[in-house]
């Protein structure tokens, strides 16, 4: 199938990218813009379940990132304390035999350069920072910082927690601060002394905790991500620098596998974590929303790249199944389809409580958004 309707996906992260090449391959005609001069490594992991390896399957890259990642047979959960385990989710073979695709860790930005490469031949373009959108009626005028423009016929917003696309639809309002921050920090595992690593393990106390993992499958490189309250935040910064000293402070007492890590630091940094409330509406018009731009959440379910990639596969799934004629249908059914599970994940992140005890994750794992039947949206009172 070709279609010749454009559409113009502004946002180059997983979501965006994901949707791009997804399209791409039902045969849409896209293009991406990304306002980054380009990108680098950055220092941040990323679990990659399988609802996301399914979709990763689709693409055609599933085998190499099965390459590039680490596989946990388990998600330990542990005491911060005593390193007691307090839970162990099965992952490795019993999730490709049980969910029929591999769990993994991976660095974000080798992920994500995987996927940048699967996007063919002139769909990317960088330094195109959105600086005005007008959707007017029978098309799309996308205007950015470098004097350039662009028309479109579907714009979909992948462009983060501050969306000019949202901003477009909803009005200017800025993301809530949830009271807590995450340090994070990656790191050759040659410099962690004196305690052996399990491949993927929180640990947890009543206020805060640490997400630790390997992302490569060398097992060379480990990576921490934590939940730590800290009660304000200076909205004008995005992140700042931490330091081992405050790590030490913050975790003050913790168990000696804990230590071993702060003390293997190189450099951390510190973010706020960020939510919104649930959107009233994710379309209008020829506009649509995906992942950050529309729901937001906290990173303690490992889900929120998830929930973007699997939003860019229900939208593909919904033009194809009513084309792009019916926008309004389309955009209807896709929200119908991703709005509730988005939602719950949204909620079991904000509340952190995922995977600290032996709960089964089927609900989040087993999902697959090519094959989940289709709900129909629900009607509204003219």
């Amino acid at each position: 199938m070709k279609d010749t309707t454009r559409i113009a996906v502004v946002g180059a992260g997983l979501g965006g990218t994901a949707a791009a090449a997804l399209l791409q391959r039902a045969g849409f005609n896209v293009k991406l813009y990304e306002q980054a001069p380009g990108f680098s490594r950055l220092g941040a992991g990323i679990h990659v379940g399988p609802n996301v390896m399914k979709i990763m399957r689709k693409i055609g890259i599933e085998d190499a990132l099965n390459a590039m990642g680490c596989h946990p047979d388990y998600w330990y959960s542990r005491d911060g304390l005593t390193s007691e385990v307090i839970a162990q989710i099965p992952l490795g073979d019993y999730a490709l035999r049980h969910y029929g695709a591999s769990y993994l860790t991976v660095h974000r930005g080798d992920f994500h350069e995987l996927l940048t490469n699967a996007v063919t031949g002139g769909v990317l373009e960088f330094n195109k920072r959105l600086t005005s959108i007008d959707d007017r009626g029978d098309v799309v005028e996308l205007k950015f910082a470098d004097g350039t423009s662009a028309q479109a016929d579907i714009v979909i917003g992948a462009d983060g927690i501050n969306s000019r696309i949202r901003e477009t639809l909803l009005g200017a309002e800025p993301p809530k601060y949830t009271g807590y921050i995450a340090h994070r920090a990656v790191f050759p595992i040659e410099r962690v002394k004196g305690f052996t690593h399990d491949r993927c393990c929180k640990w947890w106390t009543d206020d805060r905790h640490m997400m630790v993992y390997f992302d490569t499958g060398k097992l060379d490189e480990i990576y921490y991500v934590t939940g730590v309250p800290e009660p304000t935040w200076d909205m004008g910064k995005s992140w700042l620098p931490s330091s081992r000293d405050e790590m030490r402070a913050a975790f003050d007492g913790w168990h000696p596998g804990v230590q071993s890590l702060i003390e293997g630091t190189v450099e951390v940094t510190k973010w706020p974590l960020l939510e919104r409330d649930p959107l009233p509406l994710w379309s209008r018009g020829r506009l649509v929303l995906l992942g950050d731009a529309c729901h937001p959440m906290k990173p303690h379910m490992a889900q929120g790249a998830a929930m973007a990639i699997e939003d860019a596969a229900m939208l593909t799934r919904c033009l194809l199944e009513v084309g792009t004629g019916d926008l309004q249908t389309a955009f209807a059914l896709y929200e119908a389809n991703r709005a509730e599970r988005a939602s719950k994940v949204q909620r079991v992140s904000h509340n952190n409580t995922w995977l600290r005890g032996n709960e089964n994750p089927d609900w989040c794992f087993g999902y697959d958004a090519f094959q989940v039947p289709l709900a129909e949206p629900r009607k509204t009172s003219a």
